[in-house]
């Protein structure tokens, strides 16, 4: 073996070390300051049966009496997880947790699982499962959803279909008429890169010509063009992060709860889903079909959110029916504010909808 050889394969095991390292497929606990385990507390990766399917779930809390939160992620088919760990939101100090990976992603992937089962009356379907699942395993009878962006178009559903199962519905980034949504977003792009005089994005963007044809906006939805664009400008993921490949390739890759293959297994999964749950999405306005919901509802919104319009989230929510209404805007926050501003995030989880207020709403609703 020559010494070129023995030096490469060398470097290549502890790049495979280093990598095994980092991904021991296993969350933290949650220590106390001598670092001990705090009794009562909860930190697991767990598999369960949901309608057929092997699906995978985080369930985190400092102490297992506290109430249930079922998290809907994002994506389509972007588990969350990470991110949470990430930038920690302080909700398991008040909740116990329970980060689903949905049908087909992250940890609840499968090649085995049929395509055709991919729809978004499944995955209504699935999310009353799971939570009667966590109402049974922690005995309650209610538990709380919140749903963030490509989640909430199912949640809300979900919640409007069995009411009696939740004590509140929280929709950050809550998705309505998703289609003019994006019709906004590309038109507030163009407007911003003719503005700084970016012509290469530019050209890339009127490409697409997303308002001449359905293929066009299909092709626009599936396209990496979307996600980039929007991170540049900070109207993504987050306002301060930049770029898809830091602020999420990164994260995920060094996420220690993930076992090596599951890394790889979200981008597989987030592949199909993107392209068979997108569509589904952009076709359906919920104004029409989720009209009234028996129990609290929250919406939460970044000011520079463009990925879901905060306008088209108010307006939703002011034609909605619910028992208690609560908007709330994020000022220094794009898509996702309960990591970019997690402490009034939790202070409006805690104050109002711990107690089924709306104190701290920004709109004050009538006859709600």
């Amino acid at each position: 073996m020559s010494t070129l050889l023995l030096i490469f394969l060398c470097f290549v095991a502890i790049l495979t070390g280093i990598f095994f390292t980092v991904s021991p497929g296993k969350p933290m606990p949650f220590l106390d300051e001598s670092g001990i385990e705090i009794a009562g507390s909860l930190s697991e990766k767990r598999h369960v049966d949901i309608n057929g399917v092997r699906m995978g779930m985080f369930i985190k809390g400092k102490n297992k009496s506290n109430p249930i939160l079922l998290f809907l992620h994002g994506g389509p088919g972007m588990p969350e997880y990470f991110l949470a760990e990430k930038y920690p939101t302080g909700l398991e100090d008040y909740f116990t947790v329970c980060y689903w990976e949905q049908r087909y992603a992250g940890i609840s992937y499968s090649n085995k699982i049929s395509i055709e089962t991919l729809t978004v009356e499944q995955y209504i379907s699935d999310t009353i499962a799971v939570t009667k699942y966590l109402q049974e395993r922690f005995g309650q009878e209610k538990i709380y959803l919140m749903a963030h962006s490509g989640g909430s178009f199912f949640g809300i559903q979900a919640v409007a279909r069995a009411p009696e199962l939740f004590k509140s519905y929280i929709g950050i980034a809550q998705i309505s008429n998703q289609m003019q949504s994006e019709k906004m977003a590309y038109t507030y792009m163009i407007e911003q890169y003719s503005a700084s005089g970016n012509k290469k994005m530019l050209n890339k963007l009127k490409k697409y010509s997303i308002f001449k044809s359905e293929t066009s906006m299909k092709s626009y939805l599936n396209s990496l063009l979307r996600d980039d664009a929007m991170h540049e400008l900070g109207i993504g993921t987050m306002r301060k992060m930049r770029s898809v490949k830091t602020g999420i390739f990164w994260p995920i890759l060094n996420c220690r709860a993930y076992t090596t293959s599951e890394k790889v297994n979200v981008w597989r999964g987030k592949m199909v889903l993107r392209k068979c749950m997108w569509d589904k999405i952009s076709k359906i306005d919920l104004t029409n079909v989720v009209t009234k919901i028996d129990i609290p509802v929250y919406f939460f919104s970044g000011a520079y959110d463009y990925t879901v319009s905060k306008k088209l989230t108010a307006d939703y929510l002011e034609r909605l029916q619910a028992s208690v209404k609560g908007f709330y805007c994020f000022e220094e926050s794009a898509h996702s504010p309960q990591f970019e501003e997690p402490e009034k995030f939790l202070s409006i989880m805690v104050e109002d909808v711990l107690n089924g207020k709306a104190d701290q709403g920004d709109i004050e609703y009538e006859n709600a």
